[in-house]
C-alpha cells in the first residue's frame, strides 16, 4: 500500500528523522475523526462552543519539558501560565469561564511529545505551550489539515510560519540570529573578513538559527564556521577546539543552557577570548553558580523578543513579585516572560472570540488575527495579522549578571537591523 505524503522536516539526524517520521504518520491514524467541533452548540448567551469548553470552564493543553533537555525552562514556562490562569479566574475568568491547564511532561523526547498532544488533543480548546521545534512540526500536518487548534509553541523555528493555527510568538530563530550578529557588528567586535563560529543542535531549531547567521554573514562580508551538535552532547571541548583552530572571531551558539554554559566555559579556560552570543533558550540563571559563571558574565549575551524578568519595567516588575510570591522557592528565568506573554496573547484571543460569540477552535483563530499591534507589557509589541509572519523582528540584547533577578540586563534595548528587515524568513 502507498504510504501517505509525510509533513516536510528539516534536516537532522537520520535516526531523529524516521522516529518523528513513525510517529507522525501513527499519529494521523489513531486521531482520524468523523467531525471536528462544529460550533452548533450554543450557550445561554448564544456563543459556540466546541472542543475544550463548556459552561463553566475553557481547558488548554500545555506540552511541556520539565525532565529533558529544557528542563528549567518547562518548569518556568509552566509555572507561570499557571499563574496567567489563576490570575484570569480571580479575576471573573473569562467568557464567564474558568482558564483550566492540562499539562503534560514529554521531557523532550520525541515518542512522548506526539503521544501526548495526541492524548490532550480531543480534549482542549488549543494549547498554550508546546516545547520543541522538531514536535511541533511532527504533528503539525494534523493541527493544519484536521484539528485546527491554536497552538502557541515555545519555538521560534520559522519552518513554523505560514500556519493559521501554529503561531510563533516572538522573532524566529534565524531573524533573532541576525540581530544578534548585528549586535557584534555595531559594536566592532566583528568585522568584515572575519570568521564566526557557529555551534547549533541538527534540527529544526539550531539549523534555522544556521540559515539566519549565514544570511548575516553574506551581507557583512563574514566566513561561518560549522559545528554541528546533537542535544545530548554536553561537552563543547572538541568545538572549542574547532573554533579556535579555525580562528573565528566570535561564535553563536543556538543550543540549550548545559552546551553555552560549557562552550563559555571551555574557551575561557584554554585562553579564547571572544565574543558569545546564544539564541534565547540557551541560557538558564542556574549557570551562574557554576564554574562556568564568571565566563559566563564576561563576553556572553543572549537575543530574545522580549525584557528579561529582571528588567524594571511596570511589566517585568510586577510579575517578578508575583511570580515569587506565588513560587518562593523557584528563582526567576525568562522562562517565566515567556510563559506569562504566551499566556496573556492566547488569553486576549479569547476574550475577543467571546466579544464575537465564538468559543470555537476557528473562532479562536480568527480572533488571533485581529491582535495586529498586541502590547503584552514585556518591551515589544506583537502583531499577529499575518500567519506567514513572526510576530516580531525586534531583539532585546541581554548580558548575564548574577546581580539581577532572573541573571540577565539588558545591553541593547529591543531593535530591528537592517539584515533582519530585508530577510525573508523561511526563504
Amino acid at each position: 500500500m502507498k504510504k501517505p505524503k509525510l509533513p516536510r522536516l528539516p534536516k537532522q539526524s537520520k535516526t531523529y528523522v524516521a522516529v518523528l517520521a513513525v510517529l507522525a504518520l501513527t499519529a494521523v491514524g489513531c486521531s482520524e475523526k468523523a467531525t471536528k467541533g462544529d460550533g452548533d452548540t450554543k450557550d445561554a448567551g448564544g456563543v459556540k462552543t466546541g472542543e475544550g469548553v463548556t459552561a463553566k470552564a475553557i481547558t488548554l493543553g500545555a506540552l511541556t519539558d520539565m525532565t529533558g533537555v529544557y528542563a528549567s525552562l518547562g518548569k518556568s514556562v509552566t509555572q507561570a501560565q499557571q499563574l496567567w490562569a489563576k490570575q484570569t479566574n480571580a479575576a471573573g475568568g473569562i467568557c464567564g469561564r474558568n482558564i483550566t491547564l492540562t499539562v503534560r511532561d514529554h521531557g523532550y523526547d520525541p515518542q512522548k511529545a506526539v503521544a501526548a498532544y495526541t492524548e490532550l488533543e480531543p480534549k482542549v480548546l488549543g494549547f498554550a505551550q508546546f516545547i520543541g521545534s522538531p514536535f511541533v512540526a511532527a504533528v503539525k500536518q494534523r493541527i493544519d489539515g484536521q484539528d485546527k487548534g491554536l497552538v502557541l509553541p515555545q519555538a521560534w523555528s520559522a519552518s513554523l510560519l505560514g500556519s493559521p493555527y501554529v503561531r510563533v510568538v516572538g522573532a524566529t530563530y534565524d531573524i533573532e540570529t541576525i540581530n544578534a550578529i548585528d549586535f557584534l557588528l555595531t559594536g566592532k567586535r566583528i568585522a568584515k573578513g572575519d570568521k564566526i563560529g557557529h555551534v547549533y543542535f541538527e534540527g529544526d531549531y539550531g539549523e534555522n538559527a544556521l540559515t539566519g547567521s549565514k544570511y548575516a554573514a553574506a551581507q557583512a562580508g563574514l566566513t561561518v564556521v560549522e559545528q554541528k551538535i546533537k542535544p545530548t552532547d554536553n561537552d563543547m571541548t572538541a568545538q572549542v577546539a574547532a573554533l579556535k583552530q579555525a580562528g573565528v572571531k566570535a561564535v553563536v551558539i543556538s543550543a540549550g543552557p548545559r552546551q553555552a554554559a560549557s562552550l563559555v566555559g571551555v574557551a575561557a579556560a584554554g585562553g579564547f577570548n571572544v565574543p558569545i552570543v546564544g539564541n534565547n533558550s540557551a541560557f538558564a540563571p542556574q549557570l551562574l553558580a557554576t564554574p562556568a559563571g564568571p565566563a559566563l558574565m564576561k563576553d556572553y549575551y543572549i537575543a530574545a523578543s522580549t525584557l528579561p524578568i529582571g528588567a524594571t519595567e511596570a511589566g517585568p516588575a510586577q510579575l517578578a513579585k508575583e511570580y515569587t510570591a506565588a513560587y518562593p522557592k523557584d528563582g526567576l528565568d525568562n522562562g517565566v516572560v515567556a510563559g506569562y506573554t504566551a499566556g496573556k496573547v492566547f488569553g486576549e484571543a479569547l476574550k475577543k472570540a467571546c466579544a464575537d460569540k465564538d468559543l470555537t477552535r476557528a473562532g479562536i483563530d480568527k480572533a488571533l488575527l485581529t491582535l495586529s499591534a498586541y502590547d503584552t507589557g514585556f518591551g515589544i509589541t506583537q502583531n499577529f495579522s499575518d500567519p506567514a509572519a513572526p510576530s516580531t523582528r525586534e531583539s532585546v540584547i541581554m548580558k548575564p549578571d548574577n546581580k539581577v533577578p532572573g541573571g540577565l540586563k539588558v545591553v541593547r534595548p529591543a531593535a530591528v537591523s537592517k539584515a533582519a528587515e530585508s530577510f525573508k524568513t523561511g526563504g
